[in-house]
């Protein structure tokens, strides 16, 4: 199956979760993060605004904020096909953007450099348990991930891991992927510091 057949059928599956499972999921996966050592020794989480179906990030940023950590959220830059990260430090510093996605005003928030960023949460469509990502397509979090020296995790449901994917040279597994019901641990691959 190409990557293309995987991410239509994983928005179809995800389409179809009940607004009070996917509640339910996303806050036992953000309960499971904040367990994780990685989140609680960061000072500066790198995280992206969800759009449902994706696993709520808003309650987990809401969370970052009272811990005291920052918040950098990622805007993409189309031309150059890269991301910027800015500190986010309240909502209404949002602004709906291309695809419906919410991405940080440039003109009242702070860029925040890649290697200050502590622990990036990497988004994806599906995962497998190696920690590789099938992403949205564009390709912005590959580039990105190259030359990142922080630590890598991802939040999925139980349905957005499967088996296998067509995995490229350039790819570049996260080192932890975390579900309502279990964490994988990802320990195979040269990238991870």
């Amino acid at each position: 199956m190409n990557k293309n057949s995987i991410r239509n059928q994983m928005k179809e599956t995800l389409a179809h979760l009940a607004k009070p499972i996917y509640e339910d999921y996303s806050y036992k996966i953000a309960s499971r993060l904040a367990e994780q050592a990685e989140w609680q020794q960061a000072k500066i989480v790198g995280i992206t605004i969800s759009k449902f179906p994706e696993v709520d990030t808003y309650q987990i940023i809401r969370r970052a904020w009272e811990l005291g950590k920052k918040v950098a959220v990622p805007k993409c830059i189309p031309k150059e096909k890269k991301l910027v990260f800015r500190e986010l430090t309240e909502f209404c510093q949002l602004e709906s953007v291309f695809y419906g996605l919410f991405e940080p005003i440039p003109e009242i928030t702070e860029e925040i450099a890649a290697n200050q960023i502590d622990l990036l949460i990497v988004p994806g469509l599906a995962y497998t348990k190696e920690g590789y990502r099938l992403g949205f397509g564009g390709g912005y979090y590959d580039r990105f991930l190259g030359n990142f020296p922080g630590h890598t995790l991802s939040l999925a449901f139980n349905e957005q891991v499967v088996q296998h994917f067509p995995v490229e040279k350039h790819d570049i597994p996260v080192s932890k992927l975390i579900t309502p019901t279990e964490i994988i641990e990802i320990r195979c691959s040269e990238h991870f510091k």
